[in-house]
């Protein structure tokens, strides 16, 4: 898949950052890479000439800045939600505040920019890839303190089901990819000292790879991507 506008969330680290660098060799692939985190994507992807860095906050005012990132970007064809926020607390310890900042950034931000884009994501018929967890996979293994990360992701999976059959008959389809662990910043946040068994750079090989070419194989799919849970 060539000549493709790509967009990825949550792009200056981890997952995200792998996945931008595995797609923008395919030099003939626009990449528009989102982060809080703007200089470090500057230092990530400034020698790839097509990636194009923004600064991007979930937890802002997610339609002001998709209104002047996108103004130059009329259709997308590929849009990777990957970004998230993990915030680890004995439930007792949870506010009302952390809960909406967990459901902010890892759903209600999602939405508004999927919903922005709808129109740019039916031109050429998009994949959406919305990045969740198997902390929110029905039936999986569930975690002690992860009860705002693991409710707000779970969101996410329920929404992918639900878009998927209220846009059935246009060209969008949309998947929900719940990954186990990571060797990533967020899986020592939420689980000190445990070594995952997959890198970033494989688990972006991956996502890349479903989100360019598997489209036409699923849609309002929520699919378990783990080869170890901790």
């Amino acid at each position: 898949m060539i000549n493709k506008t790509i967009v990825v969330t949550g792009a200056s680290k981890g997952i995200g950052k792998e996945i931008v660098l595995l797609l923008a060799a395919e030099g003939k692939n626009t990449i528009i890479a989102l982060s809080r985190d703007l200089d470090l994507m500057h230092q990530n992807f400034d020698h790839l000439p097509n990636v194009h860095s923004y600064s991007f906050d979930l937890s802002g005012s997610v339609i002001l800045q998709a209104k002047e990132i996108f103004s130059a970007h009329a259709s997308v064809d590929v849009l990777i939600n990957n970004a998230g926020l993990l915030i680890k607390k004995p439930f007792e310890e949870l506010s009302a505040a952390n809960f909406q900042q967990s459901f902010q950034v890892n759903f209600f931000g999602v939405v508004e920019l999927i919903q922005y884009l709808t129109s740019r994501l039916e031109i050429n018929g998009a994949h959406v890839v919305n990045i969740s967890s198997m902390g929110a996979y029905q039936g999986s293994a569930k975690f002690p303190e992860l009860i705002a990360y693991a409710s707000s992701k779970s969101a996410i999976c329920n929404f992918t089901e639900v878009y998927a059959e209220e846009k059935k008959d246009s060209n969008i389809r949309m998947n929900c990819l719940c990954l186990g662990a990571v060797q990533t910043e967020m899986l020592a946040e939420a689980f000190p000292g445990y070594m995952a068994n997959t890198s970033a750079k494989e688990m972006a090989a991956f996502i890349a790879d479903f989100a360019l070419n598997k489209g036409g194989f699923f849609n309002g799919k929520i699919l378990p991507v783990s080869n170890s849970t901790p």
